[in-house]
């Protein structure tokens, strides 16, 4: 008992040791996330700070593009103004007119009447080729009036002519420049710059626009990517961005992967290792074990051999007791105790080879096991087999080695009962299997200790080995295939074991 009672509180001394080693690589492996991750957090703040300042830069110059297009307006006004003067007024010099009308050298204009004809001759800067061709100056006015609405030009009697246009070279040429800075932005400033997972969306924040270190499996999925966005969400605030021509779009961004991986880390660490050391003591018990099968098989194979030199010998000083006259009823008694030897060195002989399991009567050889022990045994205490319905059920046994598992559950069950009390022995078919329950008055396992009384060294008894209970469990698991344990068991009220068998 004091072997195992040490051996639990090493254990306990163990897992406590084990438990700061484990609580400190935790602590420390967080002290070290939390440092990168507040240096990230610092990366991510001066980002998301550029990401704003060159957004201010790019709607200033969508600012300067607007003020252009005005000014461009303005001019168109202006000429529209002078053709108007120039039919309508009767004035004596138009050559102020004139030179308004003519110094247009950018802007692509054209006139209709108001019935939307074509009014030849007054068209500025179109291509030639639109010009000559009287239907592509008709989808070239429909452009005109999709991108700016016409003006309107009072001519003589109420007559109305409209003067159509679109944005000239120059300024075109600024909105092609100006798109090229917008995709500029979305790519470069906010994706490639950017060191964590970034999605980058519209205004209902469902329609993503860009994205960068995103895994490809999450991105197939749509509904992964809102999912990953709400996430995103909810672990940063996402960055807002008004755009020229897109509105107000969000960045959407959260930690790094490394950071995310130094997090799991230590926990991948600690299963590693965990698993390791199973392993390891996996492997460590069963050499253990391989070498406590040596030791018991060489140990019961030499108690067998040292038995077998004075059985012959008291079998030998019977023979010369009978022919000396001795009491028979003496002689046959010493004849039982020493058949009883001849039992128990051949149980012994048996250990670490595959006994040869035979077809026995089970109620009959636990009958004749305990008609045995009776004798023997304090007379205060009543052991009694209860009949089974069929007496004459058999069951694979090894008889000698089984009548052995017996003994030892009755002797443990007197010492738990201190010599007086009651020992019932029960024959449960169960299907396949047969069940033989060893039930005691005694004083009861505690239930910590239902798997420890088969350990080997065991004992709650001041002398004692230690070893029946373990050598049952050896005897019924791996000679007959079987299962013995501990069915129930209170302190003060006795202890149940089963033995479990196939029939």
């Amino acid at each position: 008992m004091d072997l195992y009672s040490r051996k639990q509180r090493w254990k306990l001394v163990l897992a406590l040791i084990a438990m700061a080693i484990v609580g400190a690589s935790l602590w420390y492996s967080n002290r070290i996330v939390n440092k990168v991750r507040q240096e990230e957090r610092k990366k991510v703040e001066l980002w998301a700070e550029a990401v704003k300042n060159r957004a201010q830069l790019v709607n200033y110059t969508d600012s300067l593009f607007h003020r252009l297009r005005d000014e461009e307006r303005k001019k168109v006004e202006l000429w529209a103004e002078a053709m108007n003067r120039l039919v309508g007024s009767d004035v004596s010099d138009l050559s102020f007119y004139l030179k308004v009308a003519s110094d247009n050298t950018t802007i692509p204009v054209t006139i209709t009447d108001q019935y939307g004809h074509l009014l030849p001759g007054l068209t500025r800067n179109l291509d030639s080729l639109i010009v000559r061709d009287t239907l592509a100056l008709r989808r070239e006015v429909r452009m005109m009036d999709s991108l700016h609405d016409p003006i309107t030009i009072n001519v003589y009697s109420g007559q109305k002519q409209y003067l159509h246009y679109k944005d000239s070279r120059l300024v075109t040429e600024l909105q092609e420049v100006m798109d090229g800075i917008i995709s500029s932005f979305i790519s470069e400033t906010v994706m490639s710059t950017a060191v964590v997972p970034v999605i980058y969306t519209d205004s209902t924040r469902t329609r993503i626009i860009e994205y960068g270190h995103i895994d490809s499996l999450v991105v197939a999925d749509s509904a992964a990517m809102q999912a990953r966005i709400r996430s995103m969400a909810q672990a940063n605030k996402p960055i807002a961005i008004d755009l020229p021509g897109k509105g107000r779009n969000y960045i959407f961004y959260e930690e790094s992967l490394v950071i995310t991986q130094l997090r799991y880390f230590p926990y991948v660490q600690l299963v590693i290792l965990g698993l390791f050391l199973i392993v390891a003591y996996a492997l460590f018990s069963l050499f253990r074990n391989a070498e406590q099968n040596q030791v018991w098989v060489g140990m019961a194979k030499e108690t067998a051999h040292q038995l077998g030199t004075p059985l012959s010998s008291l079998m030998a000083w019977m023979e010369l007791l009978k022919s000396r006259g001795v009491d028979p009823s003496a002689v046959t008694e010493m004849k039982k105790d020493v058949d009883r030897l001849e039992v128990i060195t051949e149980r012994f002989s048996k250990i670490g080879s595959a006994p040869d399991l035979t077809p026995e009567k089970l109620y009959h050889t636990l009958r004749a096991t305990v008609l045995y022990l009776r004798p023997r045994l304090p007379n205060r205490v009543k052991i009694d087999v209860v009949t089974p319905e069929d007496t004459e059920r058999t069951v694979p046994l090894n008889r000698s080695l089984f009548s052995w598992v017996l003994e030892n559950l009755v002797r443990n069950a007197i010492d738990a009962m201190e010599g007086e009390g009651s020992l019932t022995i029960e024959i449960i078919p169960e299907g396949p299997e047969v069940h033989i329950d060893v039930t005691d008055t005694g004083k009861g396992i505690p239930t910590a200790q239902f798997r420890t009384v088969f350990q080997p060294g065991f004992t709650t008894k001041k002398r004692g080995w230690g070893l029946g209970l373990s050598l049952s469990k050896r005897i019924i698991e791996q000679y007959h295939g079987g299962r013995i344990f501990v069915k129930r068991s209170a302190p003060g009220k006795g202890t149940t074991f089963r033995i479990t068998l196939n029939a």
